[in-house]
């Protein structure tokens, strides 16, 4: 056995490439199920982020159906999500650049459907029998208001739209009953975000496909609803954590009762339209997925409750899962394999892999394993997170030296994250990095009270967790206490921000389209998130103060620390002038500080060269204030107010 060459971390070389993180960078999207095939979309980053339909049929061979220039995305809520609805002979889609809805034929042939400009469409469902489709609208005509959010139906051959519901803030999820006779669908009004409270609602459809009767069965301001369903029989089913978890429900003879009550969440947030965790067979069983301690469970469920009967597999992580009459279909990863579209024959269990959001191979000796711990916050409470190890076999550090930590924050904030293989991590811990990926309190998947610790408490809670996440790896004696750095995208980008203003603690960062004013993003971001902050902060304008106590960019004469920051310059939800703000403000007060601007980018990057170029550009960035040389040879990034002996080398780096 070779023995190991000893170098710095940070320093050793890898033949895991920026490149192939972007290659490994594959975004799969939305499923859908006609018969025996498979739809799904891709965002592809070597073809500047356009996302594909894709279908694969029971030969399991996939093939794009939408060629250039077509970009299957809607911008409803500005994240989108069910995009696309497919039929026996063709499918439609939202296509990116005017939000329109097209019709694809069998023949490759695509037209548009829509045709009134300033509308936007998503969670599309086809209503066969009325040869329509229902769908979200989302109207923009009118400049100086708010879109209007409602469920509309779109007649197949005239692109005709009629309103069936409407006087909610935001609507989601229309499901029609086997027979067509009824529709069910969610609402939710501000200043509630459907994490936090949603109203499930039941119509019965008239002869001239209007709605009627229509009535709630569940939900409420503090109680959240999540995917509603009709089982072949007729009976309503869906989500609800009114126990303190997201739980299976149904309705019965006008009666709601529980089906598998359990210390799980078979539920998430509802960032994206188009989300499942459950279906059902052709003899009626529930396939299903739920979250259990951070980990994903598959299971099998009788349709009238009962236990769950375990599919054992070797996924971790588990999303969107459709099902067909006798094949379920889910995105899944493991800390051992990238994420991959994955079809699981209901009869043998046996699982087979569509596509792969990377065909690169890792070594699995090589690879880092994502160890799941528990550490307490500063609020006593229990906090969670994954910590990766640095590991190459060409390399080990010095006796006398401890790796540096990069700490991640996870967007949302009310999201999570999972211990499926990413090469993005992987590109640090192959490289000597250690790596902590933070689920703090707020995060889903550990049931309601835990996703309402951050509830008033957004850059505290967070901030508090992240550091109490790198003091424990310290206490270890994992990570190197002096050479800790964070870093977060879009809310965690905030809570990097705000880790660095707040805490003398980091000793850099790097903010990836974060938040610096909070008081910028209440007055002015899209509709969606337009009053989230009412819930994380408090309702603004009558709790400025505190708004402007929490925003990093009132407060950087309290920085102390090295950052870096990246931006979209067509980002919606966090625009440009927060970085630039930041920017300056750093700048002035004589710290280091980088920025890179990328143009033709909105909200998380999606073109390949731009993915690369940010995750160089952050690697140098840490090399020069953290004090090692990276092995990669980087296009040096210009970094400001560095010190003199760092300068030097930066110098030395361009003319090289």
């Amino acid at each position: 056995m070779k023995a190991r060459k000893v170098a710095p971390y940070g320093s050793w070389s890898s033949d895991i490439a920026a490149a192939d993180v972007a290659r490994a960078g594959l975004k799969l999207g939305q499923i859908g199920i006609a018969g025996a095939e498979i739809f799904w979309t891709e965002g592809r980053p070597h073809e500047q982020g356009r996302n594909v339909l894709v279908r694969a049929g029971p030969d399991g061979i996939a093939r794009d159906l939408t060629a250039p220039p077509w970009n299957v995305r809607s911008r409803v809520h500005e994240y989108g999500g069910g995009a696309f609805a497919v039929g026996t002979d063709a499918a439609w889609f939202c296509h990116d650049d005017d939000q329109r809805i097209h019709r694809l034929d069998a023949d490759g042939n695509v037209a548009a459907l829509t045709a009134r400009p300033g509308m936007r469409y998503a969670d599309l469902m086809l209503d066969a029998s009325r040869e329509r489709l229902i769908a979200v609208r989302e109207d923009h005509t009118v400049a100086s208001a708010e879109p209007v959010n409602t469920l509309v139906a779109i007649d197949l051959a005239s692109g005709a739209e009629i309103v069936l519901a409407q006087g909610h803030d935001f609507c989601s999820s229309p499901c029609a009953s086997a027979d067509g006779s009824r529709l069910a669908w969610l609402t939710w009004d501000h200043p509630n975000m459907p994490w936090d409270g949603t109203e499930l609602w039941l119509a019965t459809f008239g002869t001239d496909g209007t709605l009627g009767g229509a009535r709630r069965v569940a939900g409420g301001r503090a109680e959240s609803i999540f995917q509603p369903a009709w089982s072949p029989r007729g009976e309503l089913h869906f989500v609800s954590d009114r126990s303190g978890w997201w739980n299976l429900l149904r309705e019965r003879a006008g009666r709601v009762e529980p089906l598998c009550p359990l210390a799980a969440e078979f539920g998430e947030p509802q960032w994206v339209f188009g989300m499942s965790s459950y279906g059902f067979d052709a003899a009626g069983r529930i396939v299903c997925t739920y979250h259990d301690r951070g980990v994903s469970r598959l299971a099998l469920l009788d349709a009238d409750g009962g236990a769950l009967q375990p599919i054992e597999t070797r996924f971790e992580a588990i999303r969107d899962l459709k099902v067909g009459a006798d094949f379920a279909t889910f995105f899944g990863g493991s800390p051992t394999e990238a994420e991959a579209l994955i079809a699981l024959d209901l009869g043998t269990l046996e699982p087979t892999r569509l596509r792969a959001t990377s065909e690169l191979a890792l070594d699995p000796e090589q690879t880092s394993r994502a160890e799941p711990i528990a550490f307490a916050s500063a609020s006593g409470q229990t906090a969670h997170a994954f910590f990766y190890a640095p590991r190459n076999r060409d390399f080990e550090g010095p006796r006398d030296e401890r790796p540096p930590l990069l700490v991640i924050d996870h967007g949302g904030p009310t999201g999570a994250t999972n211990s499926t293989l990413r090469w993005s991590i992987q590109y640090w811990t192959r490289r000597g990095f250690a790596v902590v990926d933070v689920n703090y309190g707020g995060s889903t998947g550990y049931g309601r009270a835990y996703r309402e610790l951050l509830n008033g408490g957004w850059g505290i809670v967070d901030v508090e967790d992240s550091i109490a996440a790198a003091r424990h790896l310290a206490a270890r004696g994992d990570v190197d206490p002096r050479r800790i750095a964070i870093r977060g995208s879009s809310a965690g980008g905030y809570t990097a921000l705000a880790a660095l203003t707040f805490h003398d603690f980091f000793a850099a960062g790097a903010s990836h389209y974060g938040i610096g004013d909070l008081e910028a993003i209440a007055r002015d971001t899209h509709k969606f998130e337009s009053r989230y902050l009412d819930t994380l902060v408090g309702p603004y304008p009558q709790q400025g103060a505190l708004y402007r106590a929490r925003s990093p960019i009132h407060h950087t004469d309290r920085l102390a620390s090295a950052l870096i920051l990246f931006q979209g310059a067509d980002d919606k939800v966090v625009p440009k002038a927060q970085a630039e703000a930041m920017h300056a403000a750093v700048r002035a007060k004589g710290l280091p500080v980088a920025y890179l601007l990328f143009e033709h980018e909105q909200h998380g990057f999606r073109r390949a060269e731009n993915i690369c170029r940010a995750l160089e550009a952050e690697l140098y960035f840490y090399g020069k204030v953290l004090g090692f040389e990276p092995a990669d040879r980087i296009e040096p990034v210009e970094i400001e107010n560095l010190p003199a002996a760092a300068r030097d080398a930066a110098t030395r780096d361009a003319s090289a």
